[in-house]
């Protein structure tokens, strides 16, 4: 574990990125300081971001859930108390004990030169369930399991399979620290049908993934973020991502008034992050 930490820079007040290891550095946040966290760990075995002590390359995915279960502890701890977190994860398949994935040409960032073994109990070629895992083995730890969201992408990764349909979407879980928590029910007013009346938001939010400049990945698109910024924060507010990633977050909090903390383990991607929010 890596606990070198340098802040990049403070920028408006109460903003700062973080780059070092969340399960260092939250440790040194103080208690009930964010109103929420919204964050996507790197998902298990699907990428190597090639970072000393990179979350989401444990060969055994007990080892994976014990990890965020130390992150997400720590994120409990600086919630407040009527806090949430909105926690984005996609899912994966065995790898039938192949130990690389050789590389795509549609996407080369998913190139690996290792691959976890086939978790006990399943079998090759089976869907493992990672966001389930997580979400029950937060549920297990304290954490109110709210809300699981279908975040669909129209615009999905193609996947060159015969024999199951293309993977379209990941999970958002929404939890809460508490059992009464904050939660804005007029900002999730959306407008359906041929009235065009307002009604509750629903569980399924078609989003297209966004690529962004100078990132390997498809990032998350502002347009996830921002019902999640209005539910569970108001302004001047502050907000939590230990896994800041190229900053989407970041972003979306400064157009809402809202300041954050950003943790990013990778140099690379915290720069990026800098970049765009003109944090140079």
């Amino acid at each position: 574990m890596n606990g070198t930490t340098r802040l990049i820079k403070s920028e408006p007040e109460g903003s700062r990125i973080i780059v070092g290891d969340a399960r260092v550095l939250l440790k040194e946040l103080p208690s009930e300081n964010f109103r929420c966290c919204i964050t996507s760990p790197p998902y298990w075995g699907t990428r190597d971001y090639r970072v000393e002590g990179q979350i989401g390359s444990e060969e055994y995915l007990p080892d994976y859930l014990t990890n965020l279960g130390d992150v997400f502890k720590e994120v409990k701890r600086v919630l407040t108390n009527d806090g949430l977190l909105w926690l984005n994860l996609g899912d994966t398949y065995t790898s039938g004990d192949r130990n690389r994935r050789a590389p795509d040409k549609k996407n080369p960032a998913r190139a690996m030169d290792y691959r976890p073994p086939t978790p006990e109990g399943l079998k090759p070629k089976d869907l493992i369930g990672v966001p389930w895992r997580v979400a029950f083995y937060l549920q297990e730890r304290g954490w109110y399991l709210r809300s699981d969201i279908i975040w669909y992408k129209p615009n999905c990764q193609p996947e060159s399979v015969k024999d199951r349909p293309t993977h379209a979407h990941e999970y958002i879980f929404m939890f809460s620290k508490s059992e009464k928590y904050f939660y804005d029910y007029d900002a999730m007013q959306e407008v359906a049908g041929p009235n065009g009346k307002p009604r509750n938001k629903r569980t399924v939010w078609r989003l297209k993934t966004v690529a962004f400049p100078g990132a390997h990945f498809a990032t998350f698109p502002p347009g996830l973020i921002e019902p999640c910024i209005s539910a569970s924060t108001e302004p001047g507010d502050s907000v939590l991502d230990p896994f800041f990633g190229s900053g989407t977050v970041g972003e979306v909090c400064l157009k809402f008034n809202r300041k954050f903390v950003g943790i990013e383990l990778n140099d690379e991607y915290a720069s990026i992050a800098k970049r765009r929010l003109g944090w140079e």
